[in-house]
């Protein structure tokens, strides 16, 4: 995926720490739309989800659900169950059933192509939920959050943990991971986790010993992202390259200082790895490595309580359900799209874009999560005592 020269020259302009992956400087907060297409009462709107094995995407597909439902909208809701031949059907079966707007948060970014372009053909409107739909004309909008920020936070907390600016020397050893390769966020979460990495790899502040992906040096690149991905985003594959890694890299008790996870499944998996290989490596002291993540799932609220893994970078889908409702009783109405500060090209248009902010959560400021009505205090409380 490639940016408009347009969208390059705006994201340079401002300032680095937003870690933006795209914005669009061709459109004013809205994207057009015509009277003539608003919705009847009721009109069936489709909710196609990757899987519902991830906690997450049961957050996402019911948020989204119970605001549609509650406005009066029929809603077809389904899981694909991590097959990308299942949402294909799910997406041609809510276009059977009239659906007239159809959000996809897709398993494979590109193989959900022929399947939109059915419901973009039958006259429904087609919102990219989260992940691009890849190399099709028949996305109207996409909605996700700021994706390379999402890295930025991760990497800017290994820096800070290693004290990497202020000086610390090392080396330190560290072992990286990204998405699984059929999401082409992932690739945006490396990026900005990889631009900030690369330089202390570059002075040798920061080392990877194992041969994981054929090696990660300071010439790798993020082009080269897929050879050190998790296939499915999966805490069991995480788990079993891990063990690989402590088996071969680190089994006479050299030090693991830090661990690159792009999401709390796959963080688990790396804690489920050293607590089996590495009893001697303890949580909350200097034995144990700094883990990042990402969704603050569940797990991660836990892990974080009891210093097994150091953040997770917060997308509260809540936000991200409100932004896709608002754009779904816009074009239902028949009204301009509102709030679109962003653009992503997807190898065939560029997709205009609503882009929200992730934040980093730590030890410090877990209950952020219940102030946000992200958990509830009692959930927290059973995950945190």
């Amino acid at each position: 995926m490639k940016f408009t020269k347009k969208a390059i020259a705006l994201v340079a302009g401002l300032a680095m720490c937003m870690g933006l992956a795209a914005c669009g400087g061709s459109r004013s907060g809205s994207a057009s739309s015509d009277s003539s297409s608003k919705l009847e009462d009721g009109a069936t709107i489709g909710i196609s989800m990757p899987t519902k094995s991830e906690e997450r995407w049961n957050k996402d597909g019911n948020n989204l659900k119970k605001k549609l439902e509650s406005a009066g909208y029929k809603v077809i809701l389904s899981f694909a169950d991590d097959k990308p031949a299942q949402q294909n059907s799910d997406i041609e079966n809510m276009v059977n059933n009239d659906a007239k707007i159809v959000v996809v948060a897709s398993k494979d970014g590109t193989a959900v192509g022929p399947a939109v372009e059915k419901a973009h053909d039958a006259g429904a409107k087609v919102i990219a939920y989260d992940r691009l739909i890849m190399n099709t004309e028949a996305v109207d909008y996409y909605a996700t959050f700021q994706l390379e920020q999402v890295g930025v936070l991760e990497a800017n907390y290994l820096i800070d943990k290693l004290g990497l600016k202020d000086g610390a020397t090392g080396p330190f050893n560290i072992e990286l991971f990204t998405g699984s390769p059929d999401d082409n966020n992932a690739k945006y979460f490396f990026k900005g986790a990889w631009d900030l990495l690369q330089p202390y790899f570059e002075s040798g502040v920061l080392v990877s010993p194992s041969n994981h992906g054929g090696g990660v040096t300071k010439d790798f690149t993020v082009d080269d992202w897929q050879k050190i991905s998790v296939q499915s985003w999966k805490a069991e594959q995480a788990q079993k390259d891990v063990e690989s890694i402590l088996d071969s890299t680190y089994a006479n008790g050299e030090k693991l200082d830090a661990v690159l996870s792009p999401y709390d499944g796959i963080s688990q998996g790396i804690i489920n790895a050293i607590q089996s290989k590495r009893p001697d490596m303890v949580p909350g002291s200097d034995t144990w490595p700094f883990i990042t993540g990402q969704d603050a799932m569940e797990i991660a609220v836990a892990n974080i309580s009891k210093d097994m893994q150091g953040e997770t970078v917060f997308k509260n889908v809540n936000d991200l359900a409100d932004a896709v409702y608002d754009m779904i009783i816009e074009i239902a109405k028949g009204e301009e799209v509102t709030g679109i500060n962003g653009e992503f090209n997807n190898n065939k248009i560029d997709v205009p874009s609503k882009l929200l902010d992730p934040q980093n959560i730590t030890k410090d400021n877990l209950s952020d999560l219940v102030s946000a009505g992200y958990i509830t205090q009692e959930r927290f409380d059973e995950l945190t005592k």
